[in-house]
């Protein structure tokens, strides 16, 4: 669509060579999220202390903020490889079935989008969490029976998007459970200066800082716009990346100092102008853009109700007095600022 920033696109996210080398690979190398570090870190040394596999581990929170890569860095930590699934692609119990039967002791098992697995392969999983044993159904009716095969010790890493729609039976047998939060502007500079230097790129201090202001307080979006600002300075400058670079360059691809784009204005300018403010459903404002529902709530929402814009109700979204404030509206006189 029109208003699709390229750095909130999740189909331009994958099979990406250069934002894989930009990956952390150890634990000490994860920059953020320090709580759930420390869990992890726990877990981790007592696994390797008892000799056992990693327990299973769910991750959730909004996208860009690290659960592939913490997935990778798990699997390193405990000397494993991990293999990576899209929940979507397992359309058949036979999918799965291979999957598991073909992990070898230790190795981990990451499944992103595990909210979209379909009903009976979400349970063949119970039993191979659980009991490390797949139950596989051979023949049909009467004579039908039940063949029950032994799983290498193995460790699951799911992660969502939407933590609300994974079953409670799911959910249960996850051993570890962690919400990853969006970072702060100090932790996306660090992250921009490592980017940087990965990338051989001269990087300004105010340069990093501008970029990192910018970045929706999501890693991923920090590399996109690095590396879209790294063009600029080549093209327009001398190749440093300064403060004035960035800033001309994310004002070329319409993110302002807040972060915020194109489909995110057009989002506040329907929710407080053709629609008061609120409250009006999802369906309504997805309509309203032509843009699909599910972008709306994973891409646009999470991060405008972190900066204060958006208020989520029962009765539907709100705008807040900052979010007419930031359009430049008076705020439509109702219940919500009465």
């Amino acid at each position: 669509m029109e208003h699709r920033h390229p750095d909130l696109d999740p189909t331009a996210l994958r099979d990406d060579p250069v934002e894989y080398s930009l990956r952390p690979q150890r634990l000490g190398e994860y920059i953020g999220q320090e709580k759930v570090k420390a869990r992890l870190e726990i877990a981790l040394q007592a696994a390797k202390k008892r000799g056992e596999v990693l327990d299973h581990v769910l991750l959730f929170g909004p996208p860009g903020l690290g659960k592939t890569t913490l997935a990778h860095v798990l699997a390193n930590e405990m000397g494993a490889t991990c293999k990576v699934i899209q929940a979507p692609a397992l359309e058949k119990k036979g999918d799965l079935a291979a999957i598991l039967t073909n992990l070898e002791e230790g190795e981990f098992l990451f499944i992103d989008e595990i909210h979209r697995l379909s009903a009976p392969i979400e349970e063949m999983l119970y039993a191979a969490m659980e009991d490390r044993k797949l139950d596989i159904l051979i023949g049909q009716g009467p004579s039908a029976q039940t063949l029950k095969v032994d799983l290498r010790p193995f460790t699951l890493v799911g992660a969502t998007t939407r933590a609300g729609l994974i079953s409670k039976p799911l959910h249960d047998r996850f051993g570890m459970v962690h919400r990853l939060e969006f970072y702060g502007r100090a932790e996306l500079t660090i992250i921009a200066r490592r980017s940087a230097e990965v990338l051989q790129v001269a990087l300004a201090t105010e340069g990093a800082e501008a970029i990192a202001r910018r970045s929706r307080g999501t890693p991923r979006i920090c590399n996109r716009l690095l590396r879209r600002c790294r063009d600029y300075a080549e093209v327009k400058g001398d190749g440093t990346i300064t403060q004035a670079s960035a800033e001309a360059c994310l004002a070329l691809h319409e993110v302002d100092d807040l972060g915020l784009d194109g489909l995110d204005r057009a989002y506040l300018e329907a929710l407080c102008g053709k629609h008061r403010g609120g409250p009006v459903g999802l369906r309504t404002l997805a309509a309203a853009l032509g843009e699909d529902e599910g972008a709306l709530e994973d891409l646009v929402e999470p991060y405008l109700m972190q900066i204060g814009f958006l208020d989520r109700t029962p009765q539907g979204r709100k705008a807040t007095e900052a979010a007419y404030g930031y359009i430049g509206l008076k705020p439509s006189p109702g219940p919500l600022f009465s």
